[in-house]
């Protein structure tokens, strides 16, 4: 296992858009488990939530003095398939469960686990994310017998193939406390207690910062053909099957009928733990390459992103299923309004009619319908921004979630709060 670089961060750069009674609890909170030691595993340090996450996070707990680790798994392809696989399934779709597979599984894991046997740290407590490091528990139980250990799950279960649902819960069930971002993410899920914690956004980071307008300008340049002078409508997902990115194209077109000029951004990256996802991008340049006023756009960098956010003027979030979808909020944080699919966290983040549209995941048309009722509408796209900002403030920024997370580490600790 590595640790990746971090940023620096402090909680000081959260005093312009936390309340103060906030941050002072949050610190409060942070005293009573200072003297603690803290490792977060997971599988990728690239692409994806959970590892931009977990850069903000843990810099911050070592700010408020919490002695906060992160270590990505080394693994393989073989084993990223796997793992893909059962994110897949987990979410309703995917391959049999073989014996195959679950010896891949387990040999990495293990061979994950010994190596964090080598490391001089002594931790208190470890927080494993997703169904990659579970495996870990196997060698975990023997060498920290007394060390509780949290997972935390941020994808969707509302109807996971069973098989590897009965595979996962026998791990899950040996774990001392496990956090979902939804209530009805827990289904069958066999855990022996459980949190909900909602993810957010982190409002200083390049990415959702405020911007000075030389920076909006060069950035602009470099985007170029988008033109910012035509109706720019955006999806910013990972490349992968669930985010749909073909069924945006479909609103796109339907709302392209009635807004002339209409142009559709569709930006991605490739998590490094994903092999389906320079397959799935290549096919969906391929299906783009004949419209010139669509542009697919792998890998932009963060601030390229903001802009983009902060300049379309809609933005659309076309999930099939949804473990959050933060980028809804990063959106809507920059004032701009989102049709969204009502599924996964999205609908917690979309107030339907006040701050963006929700429609079905099949619903194509329907998005399309909405993107063009926003595009037709200036005043109520400007009404619509102005709540959004303030839902997102009040929600889902990274104070908020931090609060509760050093919640759930006081009471596996038994601390007071």
């Amino acid at each position: 296992m590595h640790a990746p670089s971090l940023p620096d961060r402090t909680m000081e750069a959260y005093t312009d858009v936390t309340a103060h009674d906030r941050l002072e609890f949050l610190h409060a909170l942070a005293d009573d488990v200072d003297d603690v030691r803290v490792l977060h595993v997971n599988s990728t340090a690239t692409g994806g939530g959970v590892a931009e996450l977990l850069r903000s996070i843990v810099p911050l707990c070592n700010d408020l003095e919490i002695n906060t680790d992160w270590l990505v798994m080394d693994a393989t392809d073989k084993f990223f398939e796997v793992t893909k696989a059962m994110h897949n399934a987990l979410q309703g779709s995917g391959p049999p469960l073989t014996d195959d597979m679950k010896a891949t599984y387990r040999t990495v894991t293990e061979r994950n686990a010994l190596e964090l046997e080598d490391r001089e740290a002594e931790y208190d407590l470890l927080i494993l994310h997703d169904p990659q490091p579970l495996g870990m528990l196997d060698r975990l139980e023997e060498t920290m017998p007394n060390v509780p250990i949290v997972w935390r799950c941020h994808i969707d279960l509302t109807d996971p193939d069973d098989e590897y649902l009965a595979f996962v819960s026998e791990y899950t069930n040996r774990v001392d406390h496990a956090i979902f971002s939804r209530t009805g993410y827990i289904g069958d899920t066999d855990v022996p207690e459980t949190s909900i914690i909602y993810p957010s956004i982190d409002p200083v980071t390049e990415k959702n910062r405020s911007l000075d307008a030389k920076t909006v300008g060069t950035e602009r340049d470099r985007l170029d053909p988008l033109s910012f002078e035509k109706p720019l409508v955006t999806q910013i997902s990972r490349f992968d099957p669930w985010k749909d990115q073909f069924g945006t194209l479909e609103a796109y077109r339907r709302a392209s009928e009635d807004i002339p000029d209409l142009q559709l951004a569709l930006v991605g990256g490739m998590a490094g733990d994903d092999p389906e996802g320079l397959e799935l991008y290549e096919q969906v340049a391929e299906e783009a390459a004949a419209d010139p006023d669509v542009h697919v756009l792998p890998d932009l960098p963060d601030t390229g992103v903001n802009v983009l956010q902060r300049e379309s003027d809609v933005v659309v979030q076309k999930s099939l299923r949804e473990g959050f979808g933060l980028v809804v909020s990063e959106a809507l944080w920059k004032r701009t309004p989102v049709v969204g699919s009502n599924v996964g966290g999205i609908p917690l983040q979309i107030d339907d009619g006040v701050n963006g549209y929700l429609v079905g995941p099949d619903d194509a048309a329907g998005a399309g319908d909405r993107v063009r009722d926003l595009l037709e509408d200036d005043d109520r796209r400007a009404q619509f921004g102005e709540n959004a900002r303030e839902h997102v403030r009040e929600q889902f920024l990274l104070p908020r979630q931090l609060e509760e997370l050093l919640g759930v580490i006081a009471d596996e600790l038994d601390r007071p709060q």
